[in-house]
């Protein structure tokens, strides 16, 4: 196999991640909106995505000062979480291309 298919591989793996854990931050966002019916599998799943996702949302929760607007609080943690991890995938889709 040679290495500019490894480079390529690993790309494709980084965005593929990157995508994903996306994906994920959304869902976070929506289901925290949303009041979801109790639903067993629905539990789980939003379970899972909360114990994936709220760990690195409350990194930036630390920094980042929610908004009051009347009675409504504005968290702006995941906008930040988001921008931060689209600065990331950049700087590692670089690093590897810079491997070849």
């Amino acid at each position: 196999m040679p290495v500019a298919d490894s480079i390529d591989t690993a790309q494709d793996f980084a965005r593929t991640l990157f995508y994903v854990y996306l994906a994920l931050i959304f869902a976070y966002i929506i289901t925290s909106w949303i009041p979801l019916p109790y639903n067993v599998w629905l539990n789980r799943i939003q379970r899972f995505i909360y114990d994936v996702v709220d760990p690195y949302i409350r990194l930036f929760r630390r920094f980042v000062p929610q908004l009051s607007m009347g009675g409504l609080g504005l968290d702006l943690s995941p906008i930040v979480a988001i921008l931060v991890l689209y600065a990331l995938n950049a700087v590692i889709q670089q690093g590897i291309e810079a491997l070849r």
